[in-house]
């Protein structure tokens, strides 16, 4: 083959590359990628709310949902898929980008999103921009708004005030989270919450931290005993938003732009009522399994913020400028 002809074969490839590339979103099945099981999940739940409020509005958007993992794509992995456009739409716990930019840990800092009211507030605020950007500098953007509190839970005694995790083999689902829990004592492992269960199961943990959500759907109340929920104020909140691929969204047009808007706004209407019993389900959850529940205290929170205060707000901070405005702009709005 000589040069000109393997020149040609590449500039064709090339072509056929940036056709692909160009192809409109309506001409394309979005998937949607995920790790729970399917209708017993809110998040699965609130997914199919957005794609049946696009739908009504446009109704050539095709969408396929891929519960479970069931796309092969590992929930850290989706990342990687949504940027590189293999991946179109995910359903993603935010602080699962950490390993891209560790300012991405401003969406779980322990107590800084104090009840689901404040959580919802936050959009449309500079923190909410702030994040925005973030997310698209990384390849992909944030479409609806979805918040979860959690808590903890663990195998053999009750979590109460900080003291009570040490010699604790922890899950908490981020660095600033692990980084308050180590110097509480415990030790920490990083996992993605569909490898909770089996991390339990098999010893490697003996608790930690997630959403209320995940604690029912994904059953963990047959591995732990002891739950200790939020009180009037959450230790433990995270953004678990569905979000596209930037290069697939900038496909949209702006009037799909703005469908997708509207259809968002449908589904964190019905993910915020559906995390206003998470809590009370994982309660009840834990009764029904033979387990227990505490509460925790004004007097037990306070403890948690302050070792918070002396770990993770400062560590958080020292990252760069962008995290320490991010840090600055909950703090502000409480």
């Amino acid at each position: 083959m000589n040069f000109d002809r393997r020149g040609a074969l590449h500039l064709a490839a090339g072509l056929l590359s940036a056709s692909l590339l160009a192809t409109p979103i309506a001409a394309q099945e979005i998937k949607v990628s995920h790790q729970w099981k399917a209708q017993s999940d809110a998040r699965d739940r609130a997914a199919r709310v957005f794609i049946e409020e696009v739908n009504k509005r446009d109704p050539s958007l095709k969408f396929r949902i891929y519960p479970s993992q069931s796309l092969g794509i590992k929930p850290v992995a989706q990342l990687d898929a949504l940027q590189n456009g293999t991946l179109e739409m995910s359903i993603f716990p935010m602080s699962y980008a950490v390993g891209k930019a560790k300012e991405f840990s401003g969406v779980i800092l322990p107590g800084t999103i104090p009840n689901l009211d404040f959580a919802m507030r936050l959009k449309n605020t500079p923190y909410y921009d702030k994040i925005q950007q973030l997310s698209e500098q990384h390849g992909f953007r944030v479409i609806s708004w979805w918040w979860t509190p959690g808590g903890f839970a663990t195998k053999d005694k009750m979590i109460t005030t900080p003291d009570s995790v040490k010699g604790q083999k922890m899950r908490a689902a981020d660095p600033t989270f692990e980084s308050m829990l180590k110097a509480a004592g415990a030790s920490v492992s990083a996992m993605a919450s569909s490898e909770f269960y089996p991390a339990l199961q098999s010893g490697v943990l003996t608790g930690g931290l997630t959403s209320a959500e995940t604690f029912v759907s994904m059953r963990l109340y047959e591995q732990t005993k002891f739950a200790t929920l939020p009180g009037d104020q959450t230790l433990w909140m995270l953004l678990q938003p569905l979000v596209m691929s930037k290069q697939h969204y900038d496909k949209l047009t702006p009037a799909q732009k703005k469908i997708f808007e509207e259809a968002a706004a449908k589904s964190d209407e019905f993910f915020l009522a559906e995390q206003r019993t998470a809590v009370n389900d994982m309660a009840e959850a834990y009764r029904k399994a033979g387990g227990q529940i505490h509460v925790l205290t004004k007097g037990e929170f306070d403890q948690w913020i302050d070792l918070a205060k002396k770990t993770s707000y400062p560590e958080f901070a020292a990252i760069s400028p962008l995290a320490k405005s991010i840090l600055d702009d909950l703090q502000k709005a409480k």
